[in-house]
């Protein structure tokens, strides 16, 4: 019987293709084979060899779609690492008990040198600062004409605008991404890039209006001219980024699941509390941070996390973890001394939990040249992966803005960008 055939050649039909197992079926029912059957069984062998055949093209599409496996890594274990330990610098003198900590270099590479840009996309934040953007933009302009570079430039309209604008940008080679604004801001038309998913990196450049300028402040850029003399012929610094995955809103507002990726800060605790206080007092400048750090500390908050740090976590009650890829933050402040921005870690500051006397005196020792990493109830650690889980939400601040809530993750993205810096 035909259909006898086919259970014999049934393990060589599943490694032929649906093709080849039609031409063999068709040619097996019309070669007049002496035990074919008169025409009725035909039909039954057709039926039934096509029944194989639609198993086999079932099974390999279920294989094809079988997720790979996964290598588990091993449960993270409870107990942080021991904390990062730093020298003191005794050339300097001693303030608050403690001299002044030897800092990293902030770059570990050199970076290269690289041609003129072709082309400039110029982003501005008009209201950076106290809304000297469209200002800042103009001079911007004018002095990348004068080096005959071409320049097109755009305004946002609202907060997260620079998300949707950046992403909308046609970039080509030897391009470059320039940001008129804060932290802030260049956060944002990084994020908007980066959700592009593309697999080159692209290059930004960063020109500072807004108020902290943080990371420009580790760049050494403090005018508008260093800016674009870095931009036009600086050198192309490699950049880490972080990638976080938090909830959108803060608490009592809170929406769907977002990411953002980070070049300059993350925190969590007393220091968002501070930054949400200094929102409301931005007519104050930027001694806005430090009248918000100070209502915070008074405020005193209880908060209860569990801090993951690549394999390792711990539960708790904490007043500040600052999340730093730069080492400055704020309204200038040295918040992590042993930080690089291209070395593929990301530096955590934890500071436990503590009465405001003791939280008064360690902000005290950071505004001090970052001697707080010496306090007995700060540990500083770096890591490639963190989480922070809390019972209810409490609220992330990522590169200046408060736009999150918990729980968080973040994933360090070793030199995902470029950004252009002086020589």
């Amino acid at each position: 019987m035909f259909h006898e055939h086919a259970v014999c050649i049934a393990p060589i039909l599943s490694h032929t293709s649906p093709r080849n197992l039609l031409f063999m079926t068709a040619c097996m029912v019309s070669t007049g084979e002496k035990e074919v059957k008169p025409i009725k069984y035909s039909y039954w062998s057709i039926y039934y060899s096509l029944c194989i055949i639609v198993k086999t093209v079932c099974l390999r599409r279920i294989e094809a779609f079988q997720p790979p496996e996964r290598h588990m890594g091993s449960k993270p274990q409870e107990g942080l690492l021991e904390p990062m330990e730093f020298e003191h610098d005794p050339s300097s003198r001693k303030k608050k008990g403690a001299h002044r900590p030897v800092f990293a270099e902030i770059f570990q590479l050199e970076g290269e040198s690289v041609d003129l840009p072709k082309k400039v996309h110029l982003l501005v934040n008009p209201f950076s600062g106290k809304k000297k953007g469209r200002a800042v933009a103009q001079r911007v302009i004018e002095l990348v004409k004068e080096a005959g570079v071409e320049i097109q430039s755009s305004y946002s309209a609202y907060s997260g605008h620079l998300v949707t604008m950046a992403s909308a940008l046609v970039v080509g080679k030897n391009e470059v991404i320039a940001v008129v604004g804060g932290d802030g801001s260049l956060s944002e038309a990084i994020t908007g890039r980066m959700l592009l998913g593309k697999k080159g990196k692209e290059t930004f450049a960063a020109i500072p209006a807004g108020t902290g300028n943080s990371h420009a402040h580790d760049l050494k850029l403090s005018s508008v001219e260093q800016a674009v003399e870095a931009m036009l012929r600086g050198r192309r610094h490699a950049l880490d980024l972080a990638r976080v995955e938090l909830t959108e809103g803060l608490p009592g507002a809170t929406g769907e699941p977002m990411v953002r990726y980070s070049h300059n800060l993350v925190t969590w605790g007393l220091g968002v509390d501070s930054t949400i206080q200094a929102e409301k007092m931005r007519w104050m400048g930027p001694i806005r941070y430090d009248v918000g750090i100070l209502l915070a500390i008074m405020a005193n908050r209880r908060r209860t996390a569990t801090l993951t740090l690549d394999d390792r976590y711990t539960t708790d009650d904490f007043t500040l973890f600052l999340v730093q890829n730069t080492q400055t933050g704020g309204s200038m402040l040295p918040l992590a001394p042993g930080a690089s921005t291209d070395d593929g870690l990301m530096d955590i500051g934890i500071l436990k939990k503590m009465g405001r006397r003791d939280v008064l005196k360690a902000f005290g020792m950071l505004k001090k040249e970052g001697r707080h990493v010496f306090h007995p109830r700060v540990d500083y650690h770096r890591f490639t992966s963190l989480r922070i889980d809390t019972e209810e939400p409490t609220a992330i601040n990522i590169d200046g803005e408060n736009i999150g809530s918990t729980p968080l993750s973040m994933t360090v993205l070793k030199h995902a960008a470029y950004l252009m810096r002086p020589n």
